[in-house]
Formats: C-alpha cells, sequence, structure tokens
C-alpha cells in the first residue's frame, strides 16, 4: 500500500511531537545561556526564564533570516540557524533590559 503525503506527514508528526518539545526546550536552554553569557552586564534570570529567552530569541533570529535569505536547510544542525537564535536572543535581551530600566 502506498502512502500519500499527507499520511506520511501526519505519521512523522506524531512520532516526533515530544521528542521535538523536548529539543526545542534544550535548543532554547542552550542558546539562551549563550546570549547571557555574551550579553555584557548581569541578567536577574533563572534557568525558565533564560529557556524562554532562547526560544523566543529563536523566533525572532528566524524571523529576521527569512527578511534577508530566500531559504535554506531546516534542521537543528544548521550553523547559520544557530548563529541567526543568538542574534535573535541578544536583540530581545537587549530590548527587555531597555523596557526593563524605564
Amino acid at each position: 500500500m502506498r502512502w500519500s503525503s499527507q499520511t506520511e506527514h501526519s505519521v512523522k508528526g506524531k512520532t516526533m511531537g515530544i521528542f521535538g518539545v523536548i529539543s526545542w526546550c534544550i535548543f532554547g536552554l542552550i542558546i539562551g545561556a549563550i546570549a547571557r553569557f555574551v550579553m555584557p552586564g548581569v541578567q536577574a534570570m533563572g534557568w525558565g526564564m533564560t529557556l524562554i529567552l532562547g526560544i523566543v530569541g529563536s523566533f525572532v533570529g528566524g524571523a529576521l533570516s527569512s527578511l534577508v535569505s530566500t531559504g535554506g536547510s531546516e534542521g537543528i544542525v544548521n550553523p547559520a540557524g544557530w548563529v541567526m537564535s543568538i542574534i535573535g536572543a541578544l536583540l530581545v535581551l537587549f530590548v527587555a533590559g531597555k523596557l526593563q530600566k524605564s
């Protein structure tokens, strides 16, 4: 029996569901920690906020990347994705610091 591409996608989505969430959390924590390390000054936030910073920064970096480029490879091992995620997290951290001071 030959599966359609829609069936293959839904089966693959169910298999990767929990692993996708766990990998996003690990990725977010790593990106958030790198951004906090690179940004000068002290950021008063715990592990949870660092994780959220990394995930939000990844979305911001992905949005910036989509404005600049026309496509690319997907995956967690893509170096450009890591760089843009860190840049996005630094941007979020900078804006949050400025909003907190005012």
